[in-house]
C-alpha cells in the first residue's frame, strides 16, 4: 500500500485519497484550464471515483495536486491525469504524485499515458523513465487512440 509522502514543504501532504468533493476537483482542474473535464462536473466526479488509484497533494488541507490511474493491477497501468495547481509548479509535487502511482504499480509491466505535445511535458515524463512510442524501438510497438463524443482532450 502507498504510504504518505512528504515533499520539501512541511505542510504539503501527498497520499491516496477517495471521496474528493467535486467542488475541490473543479477548482483544481479549472486552475490548469482543463475545461473538457470542468464542463461536466458529474462526469469529472464519476471519472475520479472510478479510477483504480487516486493520489492527491494537499497544502494546509487545500487540494493542490492530483494524479489518477486505471489499472488491472497485473499487466497494465494507465496514468490518466497528473495536475498541479499553477501556483505550486516547480516544487516536485508532480514528480511525487507520479512516483506514488509508480510505487503502487511497481510490479506492473506496462505503464502508459497520453499527454499534450509540448516540450515541458516530454521532458517531465522522460525524466520519470517514460519514452514516446516512436522513440521506444524500431517497429516494436504501435499506439492507437480513438476519441468519441466530442472534444479530443
Amino acid at each position: 500500500m502507498c504510504q504518505d509522502r512528504r515533499v520539501d514543504q512541511a505542510e504539503l501532504v501527498i497520499g491516496p485519497e477517495s471521496g474528493i468533493p467535486v467542488a475541490e476537483l473543479l477548482a483544481l482542474y479549472e486552475s490548469v484550464g482543463w475545461s473538457a473535464y470542468t464542463s461536466s462536473p458529474e462526469l469529472l466526479e464519476a471519472a475520479v471515483a472510478g479510477a483504480s488509484f487516486v493520489v492527491t497533494a494537499r497544502r494546509g488541507g487545500r487540494l493542490v495536486g492530483l494524479a489518477r490511474a486505471l489499472s488491472d493491477g497485473a499487466t497494465i497501468c494507465y496514468l490518466q491525469d497528473v495536475l498541479v495547481h499553477p501556483a505550486e509548479h516547480r516544487r516536485g509535487i508532480g514528480r511525487a504524485l507520479v512516483g506514488a502511482v509508480l510505487d503502487r504499480y511497481r510490479t506492473v509491466r506496462q505503464k502508459v499515458l497520453l499527454t499534450d505535445d509540448e516540450p515541458g511535458q516530454r521532458a517531465f515524463y522522460e525524466s520519470l523513465g517514460y519514452a514516446e512510442i516512436r522513440d521506444y524501438g524500431s517497429g516494436t510497438l504501435r499506439c492507437f487512440i480513438r476519441f468519441d463524443g466530442g472534444a479530443e482532450a
